[in-house]
């Protein structure tokens, strides 16, 4: 996009959690919310700022973006983010381990829901102005702690359950802002067009069918032997998460 990043300032450094030198760390205790907390500091500590939340069994965490272009194109970063997320999880998945994107929002594990990320910017920004920050959230299921049966709902799924049995939350964190990093130099430097081809290697492959990304972050689905192109809207997917469960503040289980 291009999407500056700098350090905060007056954020202590976690000595458990190294990050690249743009980010500046944020811890919470563990009943913290990580999303909400980012949203509230984004117009003071600005761009960089990383605000993770403390726990073993949730990595939940939240970037703050500062955005060079009007919020209709902006919100694109969050296929950005899921693409540095899903290669987090890449990194230390068992081979053959399938980590597949559900558009927009939603991460699979052999095909059951772990998480996701979302998106927030500005109440009141208008879609022709530069929003002066964006927040990227995430959430990944580490480990269940509902005492279900490990495989009784296939739909649903945590790390520990599909072989991620060395992935610390930390680690996670950690490996996303490298990847994060990565996605937004190839942003820089060869367009949008970089990440989208990277988000949409990740959905399901479905023969006869190309996806393609519209400027405005919407889904464009052109089927074989079809003239007509099916949109699918972005802006009201991130009005609602389809992996988040509002009430419990977690991914859905």
């Amino acid at each position: 996009m291009p999407l500056q990043t700098r350090t905060g300032s007056g954020m202590s450094l976690l000595p458990e959690l190294t990050l690249p030198p743009p980010f500046t760390p944020v811890r919470l205790r563990e009943m913290g919310d990580a999303f909400a907390h980012a949203n509230a500091l984004a117009p003071e500590q600005g761009a960089g700022t990383l605000v993770h939340v403390g726990r073993f069994d949730l990595a939940e965490f939240a970037l703050v973006l500062e955005p060079e272009e009007p919020l209709r194109t902006a919100r694109r970063a969050l296929y950005a983010g899921m693409v540095a997320l899903v290669d987090a999880l890449a990194a230390t998945a068992e081979p053959e381990t399938a980590i597949t994107i559900d558009w927009p929002d939603a991460i699979l594990v052999n095909g059951g829901l772990v998480g996701g990320g979302r998106l927030a910017w500005p109440a009141g920004a208008g879609e022709d102005d530069v929003p002066p920050w964006l927040v990227f959230g995430a959430m990944i299921r580490a480990s269940s702690m509902d005492g279900a049966e490990p495989g009784s709902n296939p739909q649903i799924t945590a790390l520990d359950e599909e072989g991620f049995t060395g992935t610390m939350t930390i680690h996670l964190v950690e490996s996303f802002a490298r990847n994060f990093m990565v996605a937004v130099d190839a942003w820089q430097e060869s367009s949008f067009g970089a990440v989208a081809k990277s988000y949409l290697e990740r959905l399901p492959r479905e023969t006869g069918l190309r996806r393609d990304i519209d400027d405005n972050g919407d889904l464009l689905v052109r089927r074989m032997a079809a003239t007509d192109v099916e949109r699918m809207a972005l802006l009201p997917r991130l009005a609602a998460p389809s992996w988040f469960d509002s009430a419990r503040k977690e991914p859905r289980a």
